[in-house]
This record gives C-alpha cells, structure tokens and sequence, in this order.
C-alpha cells in the first residue's frame, strides 16, 4: 500500500466522560473537535470530510455551525454500540480510497440516569417482546454469562477482579468518571442488579465525546506530526448461531462464530500479526463478563483461560497483556457514540508514552481496541507506532 493510502491518526482530543449538566453531547463533541484540531495543529478549513456519531444527542453534522461552514462533506452514522467504531471505519476508507488526505472522526452523546431505552421494533422484534422484559440489557448480559460461567468454569471472583481493576485504571485517567479505587470485597458484596452482576459490575450511560483526526502518511510527513498507523479497521455483524443482545432464541446447534471473532480475524490478517503481538487492548466492557468473553472472543486466549489469568493479574497495566487501561467502559461510562473512539483515544495515548499513572511499561509499540453494539456488530482496530 502507498505512503498516500495508508492511514495515520495524527491529532486526538476528549470531552471527560460523566455528566455535565451545562454542556449539550453536541457541545462536547465540539470541545473534543476542537482539541484533536490543535493536538494535530491544524484548522477546521482544512478537513476535507467528517463521519460523526451519535445515538441520542443530535445530528453530528450540525456542529459546523460553532466550527465554521466550510461546504465540508460531513456524513452522520448510527450503529448501537459500536457507532465510534463505525465511524472510525468509514472514514479510514475515504483516506484508503485515495480520494481524501485529512479527515474527522468524532462521536459524543448524552444519555439520562438508568438503562437504555432500546424499542423492539427497531430491532424487528414484536411488541410482546419488549412487554416481558428481554430487552433490558442487564437481564441478557446476565444469562449470558451465567452460561459462560457454568460451561467454561469461570468463577464470579473473576467477575470482581475485572471491575476492582477498571476502577483502579480509571483513577489515573483524567477522562473517566469514576476515579475511586473500589475494594474487591465490596464490589461482591455489592447490591445484586442482575445475577451475577452487582451493580459495580455494569457500565453506565453516560456523556462525553472524541475526536480523531485521520490523515494519510504522505499527508501526516507532510504537517510534520508524529503518525500513529492504523494498520487495520474492520466491522462485521453477526453470523448464524450466535448468541447476541436482542438475540430472540439461541441455536443450541449453532457454530462457535460471533460477530467480534468475525472482526477480529479480519484485523489480525489485514495487519499481518497474531493476538500474541498485541501490547495494550481495550474491549468492550459493557459489564464485567463482556471483558472477560471477549478475551477469548478476540483471540488472545481459550475460553475458561480467563481465570487464571484474572487469578494471575495478566491484564492488568504491568501484566502480560494490559486491558482497559484508563478503566474502560465500567470506570468511563458509556456514552454510546463517544465509547468506540474512546477506546482508540486511549490506545493512541499508550502508544505516544503519555498515560501517566496507568502507562504500560516497555513502550508498547501495537494497540488493540474492540466495541461491541446491538443487535451483534462489532468493530476492531489495531495501531501501530
């Protein structure tokens, strides 16, 4: 691939995740575009194309009013979950196509206090489904992971080792939420929302917002920056037989694929390396089991292996393979079109050497991220530097 077409994050910016009463989502994607603008050195006139995303804070598009009215093609993306990422993917494309230099990537939203508002109909199911409850995200999580549990031996201890890690990342990030160290005891002991999870074992909606900035590398050689590379940036939703959030029944004689082990199949052959390769990964975490399923979803061990690994502290920051490095989506919060980019946020961090107190050691030089989205996409990318 030419130096033109291959692509580069050169410039990265945050709005910190939480609540912020004062602020619109659409404020805080500006605020993020804004600092990805001046991280990169650049101005607003010169991105050429912006894909945005959000779920429930407005039309991304129409932050051009507080950025300026360039004429630029500016394209508004909606995927569950997994927006950011898709938004990532598109616009890594257009600098692929060879048909743009530099270009925008941002997500925020805004969610109210308690679970997602998720309707039947906008997933093709009936209304009854709805009217019995299977469309509250904690109740699925939970039966999934109960399932998981018994047939690959992981204890609800390990549930507790994910979430007592997330909130000690999370104090040193500057972006999370939640920045208090909770105590592993307490987290088990906690108030049970769905079982096994108690309720610092889910994520929650949130605010916030992230930008990118994606050049080519002849462009990125030509402003000087400091490139981190994407080396790959793939999206797939789900196959027969997997069990996904609003699945409506499970095929007990369906195939081991998923939508997540589809994509990240795709991004280690686009980027030539194994799991084995990775030095920092971000997953999804919606909850504490998601982390721990995809592990193995994503290929760095065997299903049941988690164990052992929680057991022996593999995942955390100075471990064999650091996980959720500024506490991901437990410590951050979940603001559905910021979280995806978030996680790449990060990674970018890690590999210029800037994460401070949650740094991984040895200069990681490849970075993983993984989002995951109703009703069973998933989208992942892999950075060098």
């Amino acid at each position: 691939m030419s130096d033109a077409t291959n692509v580069c994050i050169i410039g990265i910016g945050i709005h910190p995740f939480g609540r912020t009463d004062a602020l619109s989502g659409i404020d805080q994607g500006v605020f993020a575009v804004r600092a990805a603008l001046a991280d990169a050195g650049i101005d607003w006139a010169d991105i050429q194309f912006a894909y945005g995303g959000s779920d429930a804070a407005g039309n991304p598009d129409t932050m051009v009013d507080r950025l300026g009215l360039t004429g630029v093609q500016f394209i508004n993306v909606k995927n569950g979950c997994a927006t950011g990422g898709s938004a990532l993917f598109s616009a890594q494309t257009a600098i692929r196509s060879g048909q743009f230099d530099l270009g925008l990537a941002v997500g925020f939203d805004k969610h109210p206090r308690g679970a997602f508002n998720a309707l039947p109909a906008e997933y093709g199911l009936p209304d009854w489904y709805g009217a019995a409850g299977y469309m509250v995200t904690t109740q699925f999580f939970a039966a999934k992971i109960m399932r998981y549990m018994h047939l690959h031996g992981i204890s609800r201890r390990s549930l507790g080792l994910v979430a007592q890690k997330a909130f000690a990342n999370g104090v040193h990030a500057p972006h999370a939420w939640r920045r208090s160290e909770v105590a592993l005891d307490t987290i088990l002991e906690a108030p049970m929302v769905s079982d096994p999870f108690s309720k610092f074992m889910f994520c929650s909606p949130g605010e916030g917002g992230v930008a990118l900035i994606l050049a080519s590398e002849r462009k990125a050689r030509e402003l000087g920056a400091t490139p981190i590379r994407l080396a790959a940036a793939t999206m797939r939703t789900r196959p027969p037989g997997s069990f996904e959030v609003f699945a409506p029944s499970i095929d007990l004689g369906g195939g081991t694929a998923t939508a997540t082990r589809l994509a990240a199949a795709a991004a280690f052959s686009l980027a030539g390396i194994g799991p084995d390769e990775i030095d920092v990964a971000q997953l999804q975490d919606t909850e504490a089991g998601a982390e721990i399923m995809h592990l193995a979803e994503n290929g760095f061990c065997a299903d049941g292996e988690q164990e052992q690994w929680l057991a022996e502290g593999r995942t955390r920051i100075g471990g064999t393979l650091p996980v959720n490095t500024d506490g991901g989506c437990l410590a951050c919060g979940e603001p559905i079109g910021a979280s995806g980019l978030r996680q790449v946020y990060e990674n970018v961090v890690q590999l210029r050497g800037q994460g401070g107190g949650r740094q991984v050691p040895g200069a990681p030089r490849t970075a993983y991220s993984h989002v995951y989205g109703a009703p069973g996409v998933s989208a992942v990318t892999i950075l060098h530097r």
